[in-house]
């Protein structure tokens, strides 16, 4: 990977994760929630630093740090770690109505990908950008709290739940 695509160093990065074909996984709480939980373990055990997020059906976007140059690591583990629990969920799922579908997904994704064996759930790109000046860091905060709305999900930032933007967000930020 070019060191241009890499977070390595102390500044703050944005960072986009996309669910595979830009499958919308995120409609359903139960996913969303997996990777909350997982941030929320990635901040109190291994030191990362959010700053700004929201979750939409599709992808992630996100504001994070980590002191040491650690942050590819950790958000490969994040990935890792949320993809497979996130296909756990929907291959044992009794009540998900497009387990069929979704499985097919992520296999036919697989495919065309040696590194999986059966299912692939993100994308490969994260396209971590460096926020080291004020300004971006600024209109990239604006542009994660602006996606729901943009996305006429919400008439307002605040109403959606799986943002930083909320008024009562689901996981601890950096202001």
């Amino acid at each position: 990977m070019s060191e241009l695509r890499k977070a390595n160093t102390n500044y703050p990065y944005f960072i986009t994760c996309t669910v595979v074909q830009y499958i919308d996984v995120f409609t359903r709480s139960m996913y969303a929630d997996v990777l909350v939980n997982s941030l929320k373990y990635c901040q109190q055990h291994k030191g990362l630093k959010i700053y700004g997020y929201v979750i939409t059906p599709s992808h992630i976007h996100m504001i994070v740090r980590h002191e040491g140059a650690q942050l590819d690591k950790i958000i490969g583990h994040f990935k890792s770690f949320t993809a497979k629990e996130i296909l756990k969920l929907i291959e044992s799922s009794q009540a998900e109505s497009r387990k069929k579908w979704l499985l097919h997904m992520f296999a036919y994704a697989a495919k065309y990908h040696k590194q999986h064996s059966n299912y692939m759930f993100w994308q490969y790109t994260k396209h971590p950008m460096e926020l080291s000046y004020p300004k971006i860091f600024q209109q990239k905060l604006d542009y994660i709290h602006q996606n729901p709305l943009k996305a006429s999900y919400v008439t307002e930032s605040e109403k959606w739940h799986y943002s930083s933007a909320n008024l009562l967000p689901p996981l601890a930020i950096i202001r």
